[in-house]
């Protein structure tokens, strides 16, 4: 049976990655005289935000750090809500006592910024994050596992990248392929034998809603 549900943030909760983009941007290029594009940035992807940023501008991390944050707190209300139906889907989530986690490849400071942005902080009783040097995905899926004591057939993982799938199948988890914002690549995703690719938050609620009738 169905006891817990691990989410990804980006492109999985709300439409933020063109936001994390942007405040990269804005953050990075000044330091480089010239301009990145959009492919350049995601390359770097695995480690949080702080990896790309010592990738890209290592010297000045930490100026590029504070810029970062700064840029991504102000862009926030560019992306004003959550997918539609998440709200719902956590409260539905919540009253049929499934469990929630948040394991996601941001820091844990720009994780907060936005939990506490969109006022979900409190929906979680787990967040993992990435730090600079690689993705820790499967490694926090398996401390919230072995932490709640729950068997990798009780959890589901819900994320948006192709990433996702190869963690959750590191960590031995269930993983649902989420396909509804603009920045999926549903093709790829398919390729790659997710348990489920869906294409619209009210999906992932009705696909929930058979597994906890089961």
């Amino acid at each position: 049976m169905l006891k817990a549900v691990i989410l990804d943030f980006d492109g999985t909760l709300a439409d933020t990655l063109p936001l994390c983009i942007k405040a990269f941007r804005m953050a990075i290029e000044p330091h480089l005289s010239r301009t990145l594009s959009d492919e350049e940035i995601i390359a770097t992807f695995g480690p949080s935000e702080e990896g790309t940023i010592k990738v890209l501008i290592p010297d000045q991390f930490d100026e590029g750090l504070a810029a970062y944050h700064e840029h991504y707190v102000a862009f926030h209300s560019e992306v004003p809500t959550l997918f539609e139906g998440v709200e719902e889907l956590l409260a539905f989530l919540k009253q049929r006592n499934v469990r929630l986690a948040l394991v996601t490849g941001k820091a844990l400071k720009s994780a907060l910024i936005s939990l506490d942005f969109y006022q979900i902080r409190d929906c979680f009783e787990q967040i993992g994050h990435g730090d600079l040097t690689k993705g820790h995905k499967a490694k926090n899926i398996r401390r919230i596992l072995n932490e709640w004591n729950l068997t990798p057939d009780e959890v589901v993982y819900v994320g948006d990248a192709p990433s996702d799938i190869t963690a959750c199948r590191e960590a031995g988890v269930p993983i649902v392929s989420a396909a509804w914002a603009a920045t999926a690549e549903p093709d790829l995703l398919r390729s790659m034998e997710p348990d489920a690719l869906l294409f619209s938050v009210s999906d992932l609620r009705h696909w929930l809603e058979a597994k906890l009738a089961n």
